[in-house]
């Protein structure tokens, strides 16, 4: 994988919401190629996400409720298949992916955090992309003061630097 790669692989995955993002999945999801996402080739990819909530030991849900859950998600024109069209017209349509590829992110759909929810409305200008920048950037700043905290570097100050200012 390219690095190249790899970001478009980031982009996508920490926002599942944007037009690329939402072509990339429908792709990794559609295995025939034929443009129509059935419910068995969901269920091939839900599959996975089952045995990983056994392993969590978490109750699994079962993909017949998953599939009612989609389908009122994104809403399509024919309740056999979903296309690409569908999930483009649909605000929800990241989840379903979230459903298939993210349990960690599905689960905290399924809890929906009320200070998350407040905070979507709070701005709702923020893609998941911003919100997720956001937080990696916060996070990694908190790591670095830390390491400087621990290093001594942040009792050290220069008073020459102080009356400069």
């Amino acid at each position: 994988m390219s690095y190249e790669d790899y970001v478009y692989f980031i982009l996508a995955e920490e926002d599942k919401s944007s037009e690329p993002s939402l072509e990339y999945w429908f792709k990794c999801v559609d295995l025939d190629g034929n443009g129509i996402l059935t419910a068995n080739e969901m269920q091939y990819f839900y599959e996975e996400q089952l045995h990983r909530m056994e392993c969590m030991t978490q109750e699994p849900v079962l993909f017949e409720d998953i599939l009612c859950q989609m389908i009122d998600m994104i809403c399509p024109q024919n309740d056999g298949f979903l296309t690409l069209k569908d999930f483009k017209g649909c605000k929800l349509a990241g989840h379903v992916f979230n459903i298939l590829f993210n349990l960690n992110k599905f689960m905290a759909f399924e809890s929906r955090d009320p200070f998350l929810i407040r905070q979507e409305r709070e701005e709702p200008t923020l893609t998941d992309w911003d919100r997720f920048a956001r937080r990696e950037y916060i996070r990694l700043s908190m790591e670095e003061d830390a390491e400087d905290a621990s290093n001594g570097s942040a009792d050290v100050w220069d008073d020459s630097l102080d009356s400069s200012f």
